[in-house]
């Protein structure tokens, strides 16, 4: 007869036996002798046939230390669990019954074998026997309910979230896989074998060798190995298992890369030393410094009994409840909980309607950028063929020909552009228009794109010139016949044929190519290559590139205007001074830009600010906390520019303004990318050198101080930016990419300090009528947030705000981490959500970032602050998925406009552009898109 009980080692010493049995018994228990008893001594067949009178109706699995000749119990537990189904329900339901079967078949067991004790172990004292087996019965239920709840759909979640190779493989799949590592294999093998070291390499590990050798030494010790080098062979065995996508497999290498002392069982210090492994493959530092709390953590989440392990069973427990412990700790961080999924305003698109789709899409993005160039060239097309036919009628016409009507054309136009390109850089004026009804009509946010555009025409515009008068008609005039220069003259000094030299040494012919020289030095240097510093020039041919070279490139513009001036002045073949029309166009645009350069000299002498505070923040960002100049008014969103004498005292940075209106103060945070912002560091930061000794300074005059003995710095501003108006929507979606968040964080804090003016107005208006002043007297922010002059209160329009937050740095976190915790804190309404993400972790699912993910999800819930963070918002890893996170805002917000800002590189915009156009097609939602790069 097949026994119900099999027997097993518990620990494993020198004296311990380690052994797990099955054994038959025999059919007539009465003939065993009595010297004869076997392993358990006299009562041990008797309680088998006790056992055995069950029918196997409740198969167990006893537990037994053998230590010398003595037995002691440990353990009992059920076999084999009943068959469980694949739904979640069926085996909740099931659960009560078989666990309360399983327990009082263990409480029997356990007091029939209550002699199997050694004489050490007897002598113990009853309490600890009690608090023991209360211990051993505690585990042994979690371990059943365990098996009881897991079931095949959670398998696939959690293998979601443990998975060495990132990449689901199929047959095909897995073979070009191998074959990518049998090729690395060749190029790192030295004499057939390959190194451990190189096992990371190999797999596809380069960033995370030291996570690749635990796997590696895991992996060896199944074969019981302690190997250095493996063969091709060891390799493709090795891939086999690292590339089983079942759940229990990779459940099972994981456990093994922890068990280092292949004891069955997981130790505080091996949770820990497996936590600094996955914190130096993500390059977490900090993380790794806090390894022991954290494995601390863990180990009170999995053992609460104290036996000091944990087994396979429990971190499978915990893989299987990532959902639960992740959705638990994730209240600020998410925008699924609670979300109607409901998207039946989606229409299928056969192929006419996505032609009309994407022609509505591209009607509704572009028609502001569409009337404004469509206008602009037509007044380009009209002037030109003016002044073409112009010329045509004329007399010069018989002399210089087609050649004379296309520079003068080409010439007209290249005064309108002249004069329209100064007016996208006059930000005052462009502010002032933001605040104005012509916001709904005129795109703004595209200054700069419209100032290049109109660039890129001024230069086809010299070409044509030029090259007509010096290619063409400077030809035909000095070549021509003295019947036909006899018509034109009169236009030259003595009525004498100029030279084709005179015509180049004459003022016009001076003035013309030096115009051409300097523009295009500025035009140049303006360009991305230059101006980026993506082409890396010899020295000194260096200094022409950067910002700095373009800065000071683009004032050369300035001698332009004069020598556009004189030139237009000096015409041949106009003579009334209203055909001399150069100064028409450009005067009043040139004087408003004048004016506006002006008003910044005086402005920013007077906006001398005071120092207060310098900040030196991880990720080379620091941040300068100053005092508000007087009357200085701006909106969240807005920037400023700085100018540092001490450095130069020519050149302004603009940077965002990180502080709220409603603040008694302003702050900006500043990356240091360039040799200005790492001068600026140096000079409020170093105190070892002198501060005002700097090395650009003596391109300028002598560096400034206060009379305080501070550097001066002066600010200018503010200026429009497309993040002021999100007054404007119903919803926000604010998504910043490393320093591209500062703009979005004074619009947090500025609706938090909406939120805050509304609740204490409320709480204002149930005082008593005698407390009213002095419960007003006690806000710490200005009136003018929500009031108006005339004492009515400010519609606000914006009801929800969600941020995303995605770098590459865990350090940068710490630069807004007063906002996020002020938030978290004060947005009792639920308005504000912020989510952070950080891309140089490995994404959530990968093996290499589990056990991290599972450390943020525990002390999140537990704690409630970020492990990466160290605020209330809890950090995803790798990148958003954007698609998701629209389609989950379109679900909550139907009906809405929705304010799409977007600060960072270019790469982004496109995606988010695209998006904010399907989704506003597909759902009643509308989505805004508004960029701005640094």
């Amino acid at each position: 007869m097949k026994s119900p009980a099999s027997f097993h080692s518990f620990g494993r010493s020198s004296n311990l036996s380690n052994y797990r049995r099955s054994f038959e018994l025999p059919e007539d228990l009465e003939d065993l002798s009595r010297d004869d008893y076997g392993v358990g001594g006299a009562m041990l067949p008797i309680f088998l046939s006790d056992l055995q009178r069950n029918n196997q109706q409740e198969l167990v699995e006893v537990t037994l230390e053998l230590e010398n000749e003595s037995i002691v119990f440990c353990s009992v537990a059920p076999n084999t669990p009943p068959n469980i189904t694949d739904e979640k329900e069926a085996s909740v339901t099931a659960s009560s019954g078989i666990l309360g079967r399983s327990l009082s078949a263990t409480s029997r067991i356990r007091r029939k074998l209550g002699w199997l004790k050694s004489g050490s172990s007897s002598r113990a004292s009853s309490s600890a026997e009690i608090d023991q087996e209360r211990r051993i019965t505690a585990r042994d239920e979690r371990r059943i309910k365990a098996k009881l709840q897991r079931t095949k759909s959670s398998a696939k979640r959690a293998l979601k979230g443990l998975r060495f190779i990132s990449k689901n493989t199929g047959a095909n799949d897995a073979a070009e896989m191998w074959k990518r590592v049998e090729s690395r294999f060749k190029s790192l093998a030295k004499d057939g074998l390959l190194a451990k070291e190189d096992f990371g390499e190999c797999i596809g590990m380069v960033d995370s060798k030291e996570f690749a050798v635990g796997i590696f030494d895991a992996l060896a010790r199944r074969r019981r190995q302690r190997i250095e080098k493996i063969t091709k062979e060891e390799l493709h065995d090795f891939w086999l298992q690292i590339s089983d996508q079942s759940f229990d497999a990779c459940l099972q290498i994981f456990f093994d890369m922890a068990d280092s002392n292949e004891d069955g069982r997981v130790t505080r210090e091996e949770v820990q030393e497996l936590i600094m492994l996955s914190a130096s493959a993500n390059k977490l530092s900090k993380l790794k410094e806090q390894a022991e709390e954290y494995a601390s953590l863990i180990m009170e989440e999995l053992d609460p009994e104290n036996f000091g392990y944990i087994e396979l069973w429990q971190l499978e427990t915990l893989l299987l409840q990532r959902d639960t412990y992740m959705n638990y700790s994730r209240p600020l961080s998410t925008a699924s909980v609670g979300w109607s999924q409901n998207l039946s305003s989606v229409r299928r698109k056969n192929i006419f309607r996505r032609v009309c789709f994407k022609l509505r899409c591209l009607i509704l993005e572009n028609w502001q950028r569409g009337w404004i160039l469509l206008l602009w060239m037509m007044a380009m097309a009209t002037l030109y063929t003016w002044k073409f036919m112009q010329y045509k009628n004329m007399a010069a016409f018989q002399v210089m020909g087609y050649c004379l009507c296309t520079a003068k054309g080409a010439a007209e136009t290249l005064k309108l552009n002249m004069a329209l390109i100064l007016l996208p850089v006059c930000r005052n004026t462009l502010t002032w228009l933001r605040s104005t009804k012509a916001r709904s009509f005129v795109p703004f946010d595209d200054n700069i794109n419209f100032h290049k555009t109109i660039a890129s025409a001024i230069a086809i515009g010299v070409l044509v010139h030029a090259g007509s008068h010096l290619s063409c008609d400077f030809i035909r005039l000095t070549n021509a016949s003295p019947e036909k220069f006899a018509l034109v003259a009169s236009d030259f000094s003595h009525g004498k044929r100029p030279t084709y030299s005179e015509l180049l040494i004459g003022v016009l012919g001076v003035t013309g190519i030096s115009m051409v020289i300097f523009m295009a030095i500025a035009f140049m240097l303006a360009t991305s290559h230059f101006r980026k510093n993506i082409l890396r020039l010899p020295t000194p041919f260096n200094r022409l590139t950067g910002f700095n070279a373009f800065w000071y490139s683009h004032h050369l513009l300035g001698l332009v205007y004069i020598l556009l001036v004189i030139h237009g002045t000096f015409l041949f073949l106009a003579h009334k001074w209203y055909q001399r029309s150069t100064w028409m166009y450009i005067s009043v645009p040139l004087l408003l830009y004048i004016g506006e350069r002006s008003v910044r000299t005086c402005r920013s002498e007077h906006y001398s600010v005071k120092i207060f505070k310098v900040s030196v923040l991880p990720g080379n960002v620091f941040s300068i906390v100053m005092s508000k100049p007087q009357g200085f008014k701006y909106k969240s969103g807005q920037y400023i520019f700085l100018q540092c004498p001490s450095i130069s005292p020519f050149e302004w940075h603009p940077f965002s303004i990180t502080s709220a209106p409603d603040d008694v103060y302003l702050s900006v945070h500043i990356r240091t990318v360039g040799d200005w912002t790492q001068e600026l560091k140096r000079v409020f930061t170093d105190v070892n050198d002198s501060p005002f000794v700097i090395g650009r300074a003596r391109f300028g005059q002598p560096g400034h101080i206060d009379q305080n003995g501070q550097p001066k710095l002066l600010v200018d501003g503010p200026y429009g930016a497309p993040a002021q108006d999100y007054r404007n929507y119903d919803v926000l979606l604010l998504v910043g990419l490393g320093i591209g968040a500062t703009p979005f964080i004074s619009n947090l804090k500025d609706l938090l300090n909406n939120s805050r003016a509304d609740q204490m107005e409320s709480t204002t208006e149930m005082t008593r009528p005698d407390d009213s002043w002095k419960s007003l007297a006690s806000l710490n922010f200005n009136a003018n947030s929500s009031l108006t002059i005339g004492g009515k209160k400010k519609s606000q329009r914006t009801r929800n705000a969600y941020f995303y937050w995605v770098t590459r740095e865990s350090g940068s976190f710490e630069w807004f981490k007063g906002v996020m915790d002020e938030v978290a804190e004060m947005d009792h309404k639920g308005q504000i959500e912020l989510h952070n993400y950080l891309t140089s972790v490995y994404e959530e699912g990968d093996a290499r970032s589990t056990l991290i993910t599972m450390v943020q999800a525990l002390n999140h819930a537990k704690h409630g602050v970020d492990i990466l963070s160290g605020t209330q918002v809890r950090t995803h890893f790798a990148r958003p998925n954007w698609q998701e996170v629209f389609r989950k805002i379109s679900s909550k917000h139907p009906h809405a406009t929705v304010g799409v800002f977007y600060c960072g590189m270019p790469v982004l915009a496109k995606e988010l552009k695209k998006l904010s156009r399907e989704m506003s097609h597909k759902t009643s939602t509308r989505f805004e898109f508004h960029k701005e790069y640094f």
